[in-house]
């Protein structure tokens, strides 16, 4: 009975050495290919980050399309939950929009800032500004101010009177 305890491991090493060479020979018969020698590669030109973002419908940072639309912009009023809204108006009607919101003209009111919003329109941004630069959105009075005297008509605490 302990000879079966020899045999066993000695016969079970035999078969998987028989299995090894079987499988090795296998491998000579595979064909093995040369590699290719290696084509020139055309190297694209050098990183273009503007024409990746032309692409996704994106500008440039200073570089903005002003707005074709015949709205004017009123009034922004910016939130910090994403719930920002424009009065626009045209010459008819004045509208508040929110962002996402589809315009009269076919655009899409997509962002709003403190001084201006940017509409998605025919594939590219555009802005319009609330104001042009140089214009008050108050009337300048061209008289000087007043002087408080005897006879202003509103009170005004004890400590000021002249």
């Amino acid at each position: 009975m302990k000879w079966i305890l020899l045999v066993v491991p000695v016969i079970y090493g035999g078969y998987l050495a028989w299995q090894e060479q079987v499988y090795r020979q296998s491998l000579r018969a595979v064909p093995v290919f040369a590699p290719v020698s290696a084509l020139p590669v055309a190297v694209p030109d050098a990183f273009k980050p503007d024409a990746i973002a032309t692409v996704l419908g994106l500008g440039a940072q200073n570089t903005w399309v002003q707005s074709a639309e015949a709205l004017q912009l009123r009034a922004c009023f910016v939130t910090n939950d994403g719930t920002s809204q424009a009065l626009l108006a045209d010459t008819r009607t004045a509208r508040f929009y929110s962002q996402g919101e589809r315009l009269p003209g076919g655009s899409v009111l997509r962002r709003v800032e403190v001084d201006h919003v940017v509409l998605w329109r025919n594939g590219r941004e555009e802005r319009l500004a609330l104001r042009p630069a140089g214009k008050h959105v108050l009337p300048v009075s061209s008289t000087d101010s007043a002087t408080p005297g005897a006879g202003f008509l509103h009170l005004r605490p004890f400590a000021e009177q002249p």
